[in-house]
């Protein structure tokens, strides 16, 4: 099966071709993935090394030029190392710059605590209006790359490893109602929809995914939510990340909210990202616990 990351190079190639303004910055991480790009594309692929603060003032001064970089590499270093750059260099003068991250939350914990960042999102929260973007399944990458590189702001677009089953054709930025309940809303953020259909199977409950999380879809949860909403709301990211903006869509209801995510982010053990799921209470059983105790 295709990764979302295979999917990335294939779309990179493509907005390269018809965007003569598309630049991809790089940090060592993916030169040889984006070679075809590099050699079909002679000085629009620049691998600045293992310097990504530079790669973030590298990419402001491209968009400063007109030009629409891309700024790629493993998620703590490209949003919490050279965080001050994004917030200074992107945010501050309103640039317009695409952020793309592997790595996610702790897809390859076994290079230990260097490589995990559920914070991320949370991260990019506190700078301002940033769409974020968070693909469940690879087929849903390229779609997702090409709103965020059509965007006139910053945009992050978050790849995992982790992948749903089947992908869920959506190229707006609306939340898809996937499962029709009465008892409450789970909101299934990108690749946890499938351990959400399966914690929830059986219940009465309204299931959406999301896709875009930045800006939050306020509207359809109110469509869907009732006058006095029990909503869930499952990321693979920090958990209680996305907590503000469900409060804000439901502030004038009389509403509660469960968040489930990311609890602990430093694990001290490897393992697999399954096993940090299950530590994390991530995993079909955990989820179901928590909804069932919930509601």
């Amino acid at each position: 099966m295709r990764t979302m990351r295979e999917a990335f190079f294939d779309g990179i190639v493509e907005w390269m071709a018809t965007d003569e303004k598309a630049i991809v910055v790089l940090a060592d991480i993916s030169a040889a993935g984006l070679r075809e790009a590099s050699h079909s594309f002679p000085g629009r692929v620049l691998n600045v090394g293992i310097r990504e603060q530079a790669a973030i003032g590298v990419a402001a001064g491209l968009s400063l030029e007109g030009f629409h970089p891309l700024v790629h590499t493993y998620a703590p270093f490209l949003i919490e190392r050279p965080f001050e750059m994004i917030k200074d260099d992107l945010f501050h003068q309103g640039l317009v710059a695409t952020l793309v991250s592997i790595g996610a939350s702790y897809d390859e914990p076994g290079y230990g605590r260097t490589h995990q960042c559920p914070e991320d999102v949370a991260l990019l929260d506190t700078l301002g209006p940033c769409t974020t973007l968070v693909p469940g399944h690879a087929d849903e990458v390229a779609p997702l790359l090409q709103r965020a590189v059509s965007l006139d702001t910053v945009g992050y677009l978050r790849l995992s490893i982790a992948m749903n089953r089947r992908p869920i054709r959506n190229t707006t930025a609306t939340m898809t109602r996937v499962v029709t309940g009465e008892n409450g809303v789970v909101i299934a953020v990108g690749p946890m929809l499938d351990a959400v259909l399966d914690a929830t199977e059986g219940m009465d409950v309204t299931v959406l995914y999301a896709t875009t999380v930045r800006p939050f879809d306020a509207a359809t949860l109110r469509e869907v939510a009732g006058p006095t909403p029990k909503v869930v709301i499952v990321e693979p990211y920090l958990a209680g990340t996305s907590s503000p903006v469900v409060e804000k869509a439901l502030s004038d209801l009389p509403h509660r909210i469960l968040a489930l995510g990311v609890n602990h982010p430093d694990l001290h053990r490897y393992g697999s990202y399954e096993d940090h799921d299950l530590a994390q209470g991530l995993d079909p059983a955990g989820i179901s616990s928590a909804i069932r105790t919930f509601l």
